[in-house]
Parts: structure tokens; sequence; C-alpha cells
């Protein structure tokens, strides 16, 4: 049977999907990329923010239509199923099994179920949706899959890079955010799994590791009684087929002097700090519980810039959050306009069922939040375009991934770029570099634009 898989959301939640592929194929099972040829379908579904939820409905709808045709069986499985679980079942009888992230532990029992009741159908249907109704109060540890399943997982993201999932959940319970109701509190992985699944990607040729956590500086914490990441970064660092290892989701007040010391010491860790540090104003970083202040991160941009001249910071903003003032938001535009970041994205505030700032008072208009958006992100693009302007006639080291669709130019990224966030590179072919893609080329910079780089190879 053939098996076809869509993946919404973050890349921890691909992280999940590519463990679901794993488990198929383990079970000789094929896998395609075309709905038309699937017999099964898999939508692993996004439920951050309203915006996931929406493109999740969609998608499953959508993919709903294939069942008309060749297709004999909808899973639908993540963090929309753990959150609604039994509000989808009410009103999308379309798909056959919802799987929720709490039963990740016994993932190919519920597919195994599922499938078992296609092939009978004197079979109940019905009772391959049984489940026990998610308790949205529930905090406690995130479900985690085995280290066997982790090794195993197929990665989806080519033969360049991968991620690699440290920890799983959230225990930071920032007010405007429903993680830890849908994924639990914080679980880190053993130290010792992670080195091992390292090693297994490194083996399959993976040039680039990207670790991934809701919150990396904690890694360690709840296991060992201290944060881990910087010794897990070193660790990482003896492992030579790597060239690039980078982390991300690095909270500010997490961000020691020992991380920052191992990020300027070893030339295999990309001087590259994502920092989500949500506000800039006390008033509203209290409202939202986070866990530090204005004063606090300017002190800590200061220090990382000091100590590395060259390094890339990049932030996540939130605006319209729930009293929010016309000064809030000013000294928010004035820090950015200040602080130059080099990358930085914005989203404008999300009322989820659950969290606390859903209860809040004076909930901004949808049209303010959205006005406000488009001022940061205009700003954030002219200090991208001049920040990269600097850069034209320098040489940089770019890993070629892809050709452009006109098959003019090869598409690559630096040391300074994560895939599909940030900026990327644009080379003209020529018949020099014709056969370097998935390989490292020298270029020097000639132009850009307001986020991407042109160049061509030296």
């Amino acid at each position: 049977m053939n098996v076809g898989f869509i993946s919404l959301g973050c890349s921890k939640n691909l992280i999940d999907t590519e463990v679901a592929i794993g488990k198929f194929k383990e079970h000789e099972y094929s896998i395609v990329n075309d709905p038309k040829q699937a017999d099964i379908i898999v939508i692993n579904t996004c439920g951050f923010i309203e915006s996931a939820k929406v493109e999740a409905i969609n998608t499953i709808l959508e993919m709903a239509e294939y069942k008309k045709k060749r297709c004999k069986c909808l899973i639908v499985m993540g963090c929309l199923v753990q959150r609604y679980y039994n509000d989808l079942i009410k009103s999308l009888p379309e798909v056959d099994m919802f799987i929720k992230i709490s039963d990740y532990n016994i993932l190919w029992d519920k597919i195994s179920e599922i499938i078992s009741c296609q092939k009978d159908p004197s079979k109940n249907e019905k009772i391959c949706k049984k489940g026990p109704s998610p308790n949205e109060k529930n905090l406690t540890g995130a479900t985690m899959f085995a280290e066997k399943e982790y090794l195993a997982r197929e990665v989806s993201t080519g033969e360049n890079y991968a991620y690699l999932k440290i920890g799983e959940g959230c225990s930071n319970m920032c007010t405007y955010c429903a993680i830890p109701y849908i994924r639990g509190l914080f679980v880190s992985r053993p130290f010792e799994d992670i080195i091992k699944e390292a090693k297994t990607l490194a083996k399959k040729g993976i040039k680039e590791i990207i670790l991934i956590a809701q919150d990396t500086t904690k890694y360690g914490l709840d296991l060992y009684g201290k944060p881990r990441l910087a010794e897990l970064l070193q660790e990482l660092c003896k492992i030579k087929e790597f060239k690039w290892i980078r982390f991300l989701y690095s909270y500010p007040e997490g961000i020691s002097e020992e991380l920052i010391q191992i990020v300027k010491e070893n030339d295999k860790i990309c001087k590259y700090f994502d920092i989500p540090i949500q506000h800039i104003s006390n008033d509203v970083l209290k409202k939202m519980n986070r866990k530090t202040s204005k004063e606090k991160i300017e002190k800590l941009i200061t220090k990382i810039r000091k100590e590395i001249p060259d390094v890339i910071l990049r932030t996540s903003l939130i605006v319209g959050f729930p009293g929010e003032t016309k000064n809030d938001f000013e000294e928010l535009y004035e820090f950015v306009q200040k602080t130059k970041f080099d990358k930085l994205g914005v989203f404008s505030y999300s009322k989820e069922d659950g969290t606390p700032a859903s209860k809040m008072q004076n909930q901004i208009h949808y049209k303010t939040k959205q006005a406000r958006l488009n001022k940061i992100m205009s700003l954030q693009q002219g200090i991208s375009k001049e920040k990269l302007e600097k850069n034209i006639g320098t040489t940089v080291e770019v890993l070629v991934e892809n050709t452009s669709f006109d098959g003019k130019y090869l598409i690559g990224r630096t040391k300074n770029d994560v895939p599909e966030e940030d900026g990327i590179v644009f080379i003209k072919k020529t018949k020099d570099n014709e056969n370097k893609l998935n390989k490292f080329i020298k270029c020097k910079v000639i132009d850009v634009s307001n986020y991407d780089i042109i160049a061509e190879n030296i």
C-alpha cells in the first residue's frame, strides 16, 4: 500500500512526521508524494495559533476529497488533534482516525488498528476512533518517542541538513501560549540518545545539524538538575562529518556565559543566536509572564555582540498583546530601530482557548494588530537590506541546495541562514558550477535584495 504524508507547522512537528514515515517504511509500506497515488493519507497538524488551525482544517477537507478516488484511509495526528479531539470526531466524519500526541508512544498500535478496520469492513470503524478526551489542564510531562523510533525516522529535508529534537513540551507558561496544554511540560531527551541519533544522521551524510526544542536553553534541567546545552554542543562538535551545527529557540534568560563562549570558540557552531524576546515593554513582558526584562535583554544583546562581533541575531515578536498601549508599541518599534536585528519575525497576537491571556481585558482590534505588524516589518525590511549591503564585494561560503525554476541560478544558503526561515543566495549557473548541487562553494557577493543575496562563484 502507498502512504502519503502532509506535515504542517513547525520543525518539531516535522520530526514527528518523519518518525511516523519511518514506522510505515519499517512495516514495508511505500511512501508517495502525490495524494492521487496514496491508499493512506496521513496529515500531521498544527494547532498553535488560529491561522494554523484554519490551514489544518482546510488541508483535512482537501485530502478527504481523495477518498472518492484511491485513498481508503485518512489519518490525522498532531497538535490540533490533541487540543480538539472530541470536537474533531464530531465535525469531521471524513477522517478515519485521529491520533493524539499523548498516544505517540503507541503510534503504530493505533495505525495498525485503523488499517485493520479498513481491511475488514465487518469491524466497527467507530472503535478505531474511540479514545479518552484530552484534559487540556493536564500539564504532565510531554510524550516522547523511544530512542529506536528517532533512530529509524526518515529525514525528509534532503541530504544537507536535519533537525535534531533535544526536548519536548514547555514549562515556561507564557500567558499567550497553548504549547504546555497541548504538548505538556518540558522533558529533555537523554544526552546519550541525542548523541547516538546525531551520529546516525552523520553517517547518512547530513552536513548541518539543527538542535530544536520549545526552549533549547532548558535542555537537561529536568534530567540532570542543570542546563546542558553548552556541553551538548561541545560533544556534537566532535562528530567530524558535521560542518555546521546550530541551535534555535534559545530564550534570553537561559543564555549563559558558558553558552556564549562555546559558540564563540567552536568553528563548527554557527555564530547565530535565535532569541525569541516577544516584546520589550516591561509591562507587556510581565503580562506575558516572560522571565526577563527590557534591561536584561539589552544587556544580553550587548554582551553577545561584544563577545562575538560577527554574530547573527534573530528574534521573534508579538504585537497586539492584550493591553498593549500605543506607548508600549512605540517602545518596541524604537527598540527594533536601535538594536537592528539581522533577522526578525513578527506575529500578531492570537487569542488561544484556555490560555490566561485569552481572558485578559483590553483585547486589541485586528486592524490595529495588523497595522503594528506591518509597521515593524517595514522597518525590519530596511534594516535587513542595509545589513546585507555591507556584504557586497565580500567572499562567502554557500551550501548549494537547489536550482531556480528557470534553471538559470543555483540556490543556496550561507552559515548565517536557517533553512526555510531566512534568506537565500542566488548564484548564476555556469559550466563550472552546474555540478555543485549539495556542495559548498566560495562565492563573491555582487548584489542584494531586502532579504536575499546575489553572488557569483569564484
